[in-house]
C-alpha cells in the first residue's frame, strides 16, 4: 500500500485482567477449591479519540519511447502489469504479502518495537482498478506478538484509502494520489482518562497529518522508480 514503516500505533496500558474465582466441585473432603479463570480485558464507556489526514499530490510522469518496436509505454499500462500492482502496494517495504482472493492482500510488515514490545503489524489491502485509475482500501490492520500486543487490537481502529489516477493534459501524463488515513483510539489509561478528548485529538492529528505527508512523498517516489525499471526491463533502446 502502500505502506511505508509508519506504522506506530498509540499503546493503551493495560494489565493482566482480574481473575474470576470460580467455584469446583472436586474439592478434597467435600471442600471447594477456588480456580483461577482469566477473563478478556474489557473497558466499558472508555472515550474514544478521532484522528484523520489526508493529502492529495499531482506529480508529471516522463513518457517513455522504444526506438526499435516504435510504441510508447504509459503509467496506465504500468499500473496494470503485477509489477505495478507490486508499486501500488508498496511491496519493497514489506516482509511478504499473498493475495488471499481476487482483489485482496495480506501484507506483513517488518516487526517493529513500541514500548518495549515487539509488534508485526498485519494488513489486509483490497486493490481495484478501472480506465482512470485504482483504490487501494485498507480491509482491515492488526497487530501479531505476545498476548500483551494482540490485546491492543481491541482498542483501535484505522481506516485508509488511496486513490491512484491518471490523466493526460496537452500530451503531457499526470499521476495523481489522494491519501485519507483515519484512526479511532480508546482512551483508558492515565493520565489521558483525566484530560478531556482533545489532549490527545490535536497532536494526534498533527502526527497523523506528518505521517502522512511523508507517506505521499515515498509512494510517489517509488511509483515512478518502479516504473521506469519495469519500462527499461520491456527494452533496453529507449529514448525519453
Amino acid at each position: 500500500m502502500l505502506l511505508p514503516r509508519f506504522h506506530s500505533h498509540s499503546f493503551a496500558a493495560s494489565g493482566e485482567a482480574l481473575p474470576a474465582l470460580a467455584a469446583s466441585p472436586h474439592g478434597v473432603g467435600g471442600t471447594t477449591i477456588a480456580t483461577r479463570r482469566r477473563r478478556p480485558l474489557r473497558v466499558r464507556n472508555a472515550k474514544r479519540a478521532n484522528l484523520s489526514a489526508s493529502r492529495t499530490e499531482s506529480v508529471k510522469v516522463p513518457t517513455y519511447e522504444d526506438a526499435v518496436l516504435g510504441r510508447s509505454y504509459r503509467i496506465s499500462e504500468f499500473l496494470s502489469h503485477p509489477s505495478g500492482v507490486e508499486a501500488m502496494l508498496n511491496a519493497r517495504v514489506m516482509q511478504s504479502y499473498q493475495l488471499i482472493d481476487s482483489t485482496t492482500y495480506r501484507c506483513e510488515l517488518p516487526t517493529i518495537n513500541i514500548l518495549d514490545f515487539e509488534a508485526t503489524p498485519v494488513l489486509d489491502l483490497r486493490l481495484t482498478s478501472s480506465s482512470e485509475g485504482c483504490k487501494v482500501e485498507m480491509l482491515s490492520c492488526k497487530l501479531n506478538g505476545s498476548e500483551v500486543v494482540e490485546r491492543q487490537n481491541d482498542h483501535y481502529k484505522a481506516y485508509m484509502t488511496n486513490h491512484i489516477r491518471w490523466r493526460t493534459n496537452d500530451h503531457e501524463e499526470f499521476l495523481e494520489i489522494n491519501v485519507e488515513l483515519s484512526l479511532v483510539l480508546e482512551i483508558f489509561s492515565q493520565p489521558f482518562v483525566m484530560l478531556p478528548t482533545s489532549a490527545v485529538e490535536v497532536p494526534g492529528n498533527v502526527a497523523m497529518q506528518a505521517v502522512v505527508d511523508r507517506l505521499v512523498q515515498l509512494l510517489l517516489k517509488h511509483l515512478l522508480e518502479d516504473y521506469q525499471q519495469w519500462v527499461h526491463r520491456q527494452s533496453g533502446n529507449l529514448n525519453k
